[in-house]
């Protein structure tokens, strides 16, 4: 759920924060005050379009930001948009930056906006399976999951035999390419890790000269001093060395280190014989270091990525050989997946078939509800008889609705007015309660045209969903306000000569005498014990 919208810079609001509880949040007010560039704030942040006029005057942005809690796999969400007069946009989760497009994708899992004007969701058919889906319930995401684990496959087995090269020229082409760069691989004779030693050969002759001079001084000092002088040394300790046990200590201490060093200068004086390299072996390194180098360009960042190139050209090179015997077994693959898929396929569209006569009951019983008692919902769907498989199997789904008796079914995008579009998404919801995975559902002004027992209706579908979501709600009458379990008041005040929008989380007997100024207009003792009878009915 949403814990805390920030806006800054939109329209008359300059810096606004709400903390939103779950439950049914109901936000009423004055006309103009700022409701509605609350869920346009809303929707900006949900990734949709902006218009540079929202930007508040002489500020250079606008902003908004999220807190989230229970988001899908992920705890205490920030989310936010900046948006520049440029046009430029800033969008952010937890910190990292994404396109609006990422931000778009992230927020259609977390928010669900229904308006005049913004009922995307249920106009896009391809929502409308996932609700069918849903209400269908276990029996359905069962197969559906092997079903999708068994399209991924089929997609994949499609592409590798739709891929295979082509034309006997083009086949004969890539192999010849193929060949090509199998044999310049092979001819390398590539060794694991050679370019590194060949390396630190490389820097060892750049370096000769200077290595040269340090081991010969090196190994002058070592054996014509070091040694020398121990040796004189010794010599003198044994002198003494049975006058006192320390004298003796010290000698064998001495006759060891000499030992060492005379193993050390040994080492030094063949490091010398080592460090000699003629010009053909300078060459060498060279030459081979080139060649490797060149390897990378065309075939991977090092040899084990040069080498794990070749055996994939190996394997792709058999494969167009044999690409005949290889392609039937690839079909012969695919067969065996299409007549499962199929099977499952049939099994999704018996039970969807069953699932949507129920579904469209439910929601047409609710559509009463609401008032729109000559409407009707259909689910509708068409089973391809040719087979061609899809994401959700063989099954095209679309909500049909008819408004007024003696019309035909038209699809819900033919619906014009946005009233009745939210109270069928209403109507959707209510239904869909338990099992829509969307935590957060915004609808504003869904009370457009209807009054009396439609509002209370509305406010009584509402205040349902919201125990299984949170719910916001924009709203002009008294009777959906009531049944709010959250209510916030919108006001603008002129201060500094600027308007600003100001919100405030309204007490009980502040709710109450909202109630009563929506309810009639005034807070007369009438109105209060009329809103007093809306909250408690």
């Amino acid at each position: 759920m949403i814990q805390t919208l920030h806006i800054q810079n939109v329209g008359i609001i300059d810096d606004l924060s709400i903390n939103l509880n779950s439950g049914f949040n109901v936000l009423t007010g004055e006309t103009g005050a700022g409701k509605t560039l609350i869920i346009d704030s809303l929707g900006i942040i949900a990734g949709g379009r902006f218009s540079k006029e929202i930007i508040r005057k002489n500020k250079d942005y606008s902003f908004i930001e999220l807190s989230i809690s229970e988001a899908p796999n992920m705890e205490d969400t920030i989310v936010s948009r900046e948006i520049s007069l440029s046009g430029k946009n800033l969008c952010k989760i937890n910190g990292r930056m994404v396109t609006v497009n990422e931000l778009k994708d992230f927020m259609s899992n977390i928010i669900d906006i229904h308006g005049q004007h913004d009922n995307g969701r249920i106009l896009d058919s391809a929502t409308h399976v996932q609700y069918l889906d849903s209400f269908a319930g276990i029996n359905l995401k069962n197969i559906k999951a092997e079903y999708k684990e068994l399209y991924s496959n089929y997609l994949s087995l499609k592409e590798e035999i739709s891929k295979n090269y082509g034309d006997e020229k083009e086949k004969q082409r890539k192999l010849d390419l193929l060949k090509y760069q199998l044999n310049e691989i092979t001819e390398a004779k590539l060794k694991p890790n050679e370019d590194i030693e060949l390396e630190e050969t490389r820097k060892i002759i750049l370096n000769s000269e200077k290595i040269s001079e340090a081991l010969n001084i090196t190994d002058l000092e070592l054996s014509e001093k070091a040694i020398d002088s121990i040796s004189v040394a010794i010599r003198n300790l044994e002198k003494i060395s049975s006058l006192n046990e320390q004298y003796s200590n010290s000698l064998n201490s001495l006759k060891s280190m000499y030992y060492d060093i005379q193993e050390l200068s040994s080492d030094i004086s063949s490091y010398k014989k080592d460090i000699y390299f003629d010009e053909d072996t300078r060459n060498s390194v060279e030459e081979r270091l080139f060649t490797i180098q060149s390897l990378k360009r065309k075939y991977g960042n090092d040899i084990a990525e040069i080498i794990k190139y070749k055996d994939s050209i190996e394997k792709e090179i058999y494969e167009i050989e044999n690409s005949e015997e290889y392609i039937k077994k690839l079909r012969e693959n695919l067969a065996k997946l299409e007549g499962r898929m199929l099977e499952i396929a049939q099994n999704m569209h018996v039970i969807r078939t069953n699932s949507a006569v129920t579904l469209a009951k439910n929601i047409n019983k609710e559509l009463e509800d609401l008032e729109m008692k000559n409407a009707k919902i259909k689910v509708n769907i068409v089973y391809n008889e040719k087979g061609e498989f899809e994401s959700n199997g063989l099954d095209k789904i679309e909500f049909l609705i008819v408004t007024n008796v003696g019309e035909d079914y038209k699809p819900l995008t033919k619906i014009a007015s946005g009233g009745e579009m939210s109270r069928i998404m209403l109507a959707i919801k209510t239904v869909l309660a338990d099992v829509d995975k969307i935590p957060v559902l915004v609808f504003d002004e869904i009370d457009t045209g209807i009054s009396g027992k439609a509002a209370k209706s509305v406010a009584e579908k509402m205040r349902i969903i919201s125990q299984k979501h949170q719910v916001l709600c924009i709203t002009h009458l008294a009777s959906i306000a009531a049944k709010g379990d959250n209510n916030y008041y919108i006001t603008k005040e002129i201060l500094n000569q600027k308007t600003e929008t100001n919100v405030k989380l309204l007490n009980k007997q502040e709710k109450v005498e909202e109630i009563a100024r929506m309810a009639s207009g005034d807070i007369t003792e009438i109105s209060m014990k009329h809103a007093k009878e809306l909250i408690g009915a």
